[in-house]
């Protein structure tokens, strides 16, 4: 239970996400919008039903969570992402933030705007997993929901929500 405990600080901060209920099937369309490459750099976005959100929301969720993808791109993976800047920012060039990952294990679109998402996130070997957190579609782009991001600070901070949550 340690290593949950000391992860959780790590993963709160340094990449972001929990909340919701989750499934292992993919339901609802995909609203409209560009088709920009996925990539670190870059978010993806959805213009087909099903899949085609479902891999959008994948990819940008373990981009968010990546260490290799810089603090500007975490933002904007993040909904309301310019309120967390501060704390994304400051947690940019830890050690802990570079050794950050997720994988996503399910992902369930519930409307044209919401989704579901379960994953598991590593940071110097020590894993948190079966999470849940929500994905919403937000300027083009399904984006970590600042309610998930804001789960995990409350869970870093002993259970009490941060005043940037409130």
């Amino acid at each position: 239970m340690r290593s949950r405990v000391l992860l959780v600080p790590a993963l709160g901060v340094a990449l972001v996400t929990a909340a919701c209920s989750s499934s292992s099937t993919s339901t609802g369309a995909a609203p409209p919008s560009s088709s920009a490459p996925a990539s670190a750099s870059a978010p993806a976005s959805a213009s087909a039903p099903g899949s085609t959100a479902t891999n959008a929301i994948k990819t940008n969720w373990e981009n968010f969570f990546s260490g290799k993808t810089s603090a500007a791109t975490k933002i904007s993976l993040l909904q309301n992402g310019q309120k967390f800047a501060s704390v994304i920012n400051a947690q940019a060039g830890t050690g802990l933030a570079a050794s950050a990952s997720a994988t996503v294990t399910a992902v369930v679109v519930e409307s044209s705007t919401t989704a579901t998402v379960s994953y598991n996130i590593g940071v110097s070997g020590a894993s948190l997993n079966n999470q849940t957190g929500a994905a919403v579609y937000e300027d083009g782009v399904w984006k970590v929901s600042d309610a998930s991001f804001c789960s995990l600070l409350t869970l870093e901070n002993g259970g009490t929500a941060p005043a940037i949550c409130k």
